[in-house]
């Protein structure tokens, strides 16, 4: 895979500013970038803007939104109102998509916390096609499902979105996070044939991480299921970016720009 199929989520570049992602990804011929929230939080976003759609690089999503569990009405609607927040600020940057994460609330049910992500997610829908913005539910690793995601599967995803049953509700597979489920082909096939694959981002997981959120692989590394799951994707037509999201305390020590270089060459045979 040339670095022009690729997108890279800005977080995977931690130490670098947005403006210096955006920047070095289109100076090594990267074709897209899905923005972090956190990498524009006090940036001035007209500003951000100018310099994405100058640079040639495709915008690919805003990450992330959701977290829409909680035990109290007040928890719930404060989660909605951060996701409204995530739609305005995604329109003002003409990104095209969000990324969930779903959410999970200790002492809740797994049926109390999906039917809380349902509702959270139903109500950004009118804000959303007014915007034109595409939701994409991330299910998550089941090591999460205790207060990150309850979606911790490509089969939850798929269920959700079938729930909800809108064009602009969707499913952002990782491979993180799904690697190890059983009848994962077919979940994915079930998720193009509804035209609900949004999005499909890579890296590895590595079973001896010694941090539960930010040691992941470059692909290749761990359990080496990129390419495999790659080909999946690919067999179904899917036509966007491979987004490569990578937190790596090891990576982010190094050179970025040594980073980015390993980056392109793990992503070559994909």
């Amino acid at each position: 895979m040339s670095p022009d199929q690729l997108a890279i989520h800005t977080f995977t570049n931690k130490p670098w500013s947005i403006h210096e992602c955006l920047e070095n990804y289109a100076r090594r011929g990267i074709g897209g970038v899905s923005i972090w929230r956190e990498t524009v939080a006090g940036q001035d976003l007209g500003k951000v803007k100018k310099h994405l759609d100058d640079s040639g690089l495709k915008p690919v999503s805003l990450v992330r939104g959701g977290f829409f569990t909680g035990k109290e009405a007040v928890t719930r609607d404060a989660a909605i109102d951060s996701n409204r927040g995530a739609l305005r600020e995604a329109e003002a940057l003409g990104l095209p998509m969000i990324v969930l994460v779903c959410g999970a609330t200790i002492g809740q049910t797994q049926e109390e916390n999906l039917d809380q992500i349902r509702d959270g997610i139903a109500a950004l829908l009118p804000q959303a096609e007014s915007a034109g913005i595409r939701l994409a539910i991330e299910p998550l690793h089941p090591m999460y499902a205790g207060d990150r995601s309850a979606v911790a599967s490509m089969r939850d995803a798929n269920e959700m979105a079938e729930s909800l049953n809108h064009p602009l509700v969707g499913v952002a597979l990782d491979v993180f996070h799904v690697w190890w489920e059983s009848g994962l082909e077919a979940q994915i096939h079930r998720c193009a044939e509804a035209k609900r694959l949004f999005a499909f981002h890579v890296c590895e997981f590595k079973p001896d991480f010694d941090h539960v959120l930010l040691d992941r692989g470059l692909p290749g590394e761990g359990v080496n299921a990129s390419a495999r799951i790659a080909k999946m994707v690919q067999a179904t037509g899917f036509s966007g970016l491979t987004e490569v999201e990578i937190f790596s305390r090891k990576y982010w020590s190094e050179n970025q720009h040594d980073f980015l270089e390993k980056i392109i060459a793990s992503c070559a045979d994909l």
